[in-house]
C-alpha cells in the first residue's frame, strides 16, 4: 500500500520539489498540499495522510507537527531555526528533523566531526540562497555541535553566514593546525538533491522506535 503524503508549505520552493518527487515516487502518494497561499490549512490534508513534510517557518513547523501527531500523522521537517527538543513528549506519532536531507550534507558533517578530534581549530562558512530565514543554517549550527561533541577540549567553532541571491546551499569547514589547513566543503546546486534524503525518511519515520529524531544520519546508520 502507498504511503498517503502530504505537504505543508507546498507552494514553497521546497515545497514544490517535494511534491514533484512525492509524486514520481512509486510508493507514494501524494494527498495534500498545505499552504496560506493555497488557501489550505494543515489540518485540511491531515485525514487523507500518514506522514505530513514540513518546509515552512518555524513557528508554523512546530505547530503543525503538534497538529499532526495529535491527528496521528507522522511528521517530517525540514524546517529549520528552532529547538526540536520543544517537540518531545509528543505522542500518537512520530517525529523526524534534519536539518539538512541530502547524503552529502550528511558525511561532510560526519567528516568534520572526524577532522575536529585532530585539528587545532576550525570556523565554519554557511552560504545559502537570500530568502533563507534563519542563520546560521541548521546545518551550520548541527556541524558545529557535532564537531564540539567530537572534540570537547576545543571550542565550538564559529559560523559565518552568507545571503545572496544565485546560491541554494553550501558550507565550507576549514580546520587549521601548525603548517596545514583541511577544508571540507559540500555543495547543493539544486534542490533535487534533498529529494533521496526526504524519501528516505517519508519511508522511515513510521517505524522510528524513538520521538523525535533528529538527523538523516540516524536514518542512513539503521
Amino acid at each position: 500500500m502507498a504511503i498517503r503524503v502530504a505537504v505543508a508549505g507546498a507552494a514553497g520552493r521546497m515545497g514544490e520539489t517535494v511534491c514533484r518527487a512525492v509524486d514520481a515516487a512509486e510508493d507514494m502518494q501524494l494527498t495534500g498540499r498545505a499552504d496560506p497561499a493555497l488557501s489550505t490549512p494543515v489540518a485540511e490534508v491531515l485525514p487523507n495522510a500518514d506522514v505530513l513534510v514540513d518546509f515552512t517557518i518555524p513557528d508554523s513547523a512546530i505547530a503543525n507537527a503538534r497538529e499532526a501527531v495529535g491527528a496521528g500523522v507522522h511528521v517530517v521537517i525540514g524546517t529549520t531555526g528552532f529547538d526540536p527538543a520543544q517537540l518531545r513528549g509528543l505522542t500518537g506519532a512520530n517525529v523526524f528533523v534534519a536539518p539538512n536531507f541530502a547524503i552529502g550534507a550528511v558525511l561532510m558533517m560526519q567528516f568534520a566531526a572526524q577532522a575536529a578530534r585532530h585539528m587545532a581549530k576550525a570556523e565554519i562558512i554557511e552560504l545559502h540562497h537570500d530568502r533563507k530565514i534563519d542563520a546560521p543554517s541548521g546545518t551550520a549550527a548541527r556541524t558545529a555541535a557535532l564537531m564540539a561533541e567530537a572534540s570537547p577540549t576545543h571550542a565550538t567553532p564559529p559560523i559565518h553566514s552568507v545571503r545572496l541571491p544565485g546560491l541554494v546551499a553550501h558550507q565550507e569547514v576549514i580546520l587549521g593546525d601548525v603548517g596545514q589547513t583541511l577544508s571540507i566543503r559540500h555543495d547543493s546546486t539544486d534542490r533535487e538533491s534533498f529529494m533521496p534524503g526526504v524519501l528516505l525518511a517519508i519511508r522511515r519515520v513510521g517505524g522510528l522506535t524513538e520521538s523525535p529524531v533528529v538527523g538523516l544520519e540516524r536514518l542512513l546508520e539503521g
